[in-house]
C-alpha cells in the first residue's frame, strides 16, 4: 500500500493507493499514523485524506486477518484503533475525499474526519461488520457516532445497510456531493482552503477535549472486548 503524504502551503494531503481496493494492514496502520504525526508536527491548516479513483478503501485486508491467529489479533486490532483514533484526534482540520467505494475500515477512515465529501455513482458506502461475522470495538462506535446522524445508528451500524453515495448524502453522512465526471479532490481542495483563519491552537484544544477521553477510555476497553 502506498501512502503519499505531501504538504503545498499549509495544505496536507495524504494520499493511499495499493493498485486495487486499498485495502489495510499493519504496515498501512504505521504509515497513516506517520503521515498525522507529520502533519501535526508541521502544524498544517488542513489535512485532506483521499483514495485512488474508485475507492477510498474496501477495508481491513480480509486475507491477513483470516490467517491471525487468536493470539496474534490483539495487535493488529489494536493497530487498526490507534490509527484510526490518530485521525479522529488529530489536532488538525481533516477532510475526506471518497473517491468511490468506503467499506468497512474505509468507511471508518472517513468517518474519523472531521468533514467528509463524496463522489456520486455506482459506489458503496457501508459497515458490513454484522455480516461478516464481525462485532464493532467500542473504538470504532465512537467515531462512527461522531459521524452518522443518530437516527442512522441501527441502519448503518447494527444492520450493516449499504448506502450509495447519494443515500448517504442525503442521509446526512457526507456534507456533498460531487457529480459525476468532476474532480473530488479539486473540490476537496477548495474546502480545505476555506479552513484558513482557524486558529490552529486553539482548534486542536477543543478537538482533544471533545474527544481524547473517548479515544483513551473506548481503547482501554479493547483487551476486554478482544
Amino acid at each position: 500500500m502506498s501512502v503519499a503524504y505531501s504538504n503545498q502551503d499549509g495544505h496536507a494531503e495524504i494520499a493511499i493507493d495499493d493498485g486495487r481496493l486499498n485495502v489495510m494492514d499493519v504496515p498501512f496502520f504505521e504509515a497513516l499514523v506517520e503521515s498525522v504525526e507529520r502533519a501535526e508536527s508541521e502544524k498544517v491548516t488542513s489535512l485532506l485524506i483521499t483514495g485512488r479513483p474508485g475507492v477510498l478503501s474496501a477495508g481491513l485486508n480480509l486475507n491477513i486477518v483470516r490467517a491471525l491467529t487468536r493470539e496474534e489479533f490483539p495487535a493488529f486490532g489494536s493497530a487498526f484503533g490507534r490509527a484510526m483514533l490518530k485521525v479522529w484526534t488529530c489536532k488538525a482540520p481533516t477532510l475526506a475525499v471518497c473517491p468511490g467505494h468506503a467499506i468497512a475500515g474505509g468507511a471508518i477512515l472517513a468517518f474519523a474526519c472531521d468533514r467528509r465529501i463524496a463522489l456520486d455513482g455506482d459506489f458503496r458506502i457501508q459497515m458490513n461488520e454484522s455480516r461478516n461475522r464481525m462485532s464493532l470495538p467500542s473504538w470504532a462506535l465512537e467515531i462512527c457516532q461522531s459521524a452518522l446522524p443518530p437516527e442512522q445508528w441501527t441502519r448503518a451500524l447494527l444492520h450493516a445497510q449499504s448506502y450509495s453515495p447519494r443515500e448517504a448524502y442525503e442521509a446526512g453522512i457526507f456534507e456533498e456531493l460531487v457529480d459525476p465526471g468532476s474532480d473530488p479532490l479539486a473540490r476537496g481542495r477548495e474546502i480545505a482552503r476555506a479552513f484558513e483563519g482557524i486558529h490552529l491552537r486553539s482548534y486542536g484544544i477543543s478537538k482533544q477535549r471533545m474527544r481524547a477521553d473517548a479515544a483513551e477510555r473506548a481503547m482501554g476497553l479493547f483487551d476486554r472486548e478482544h
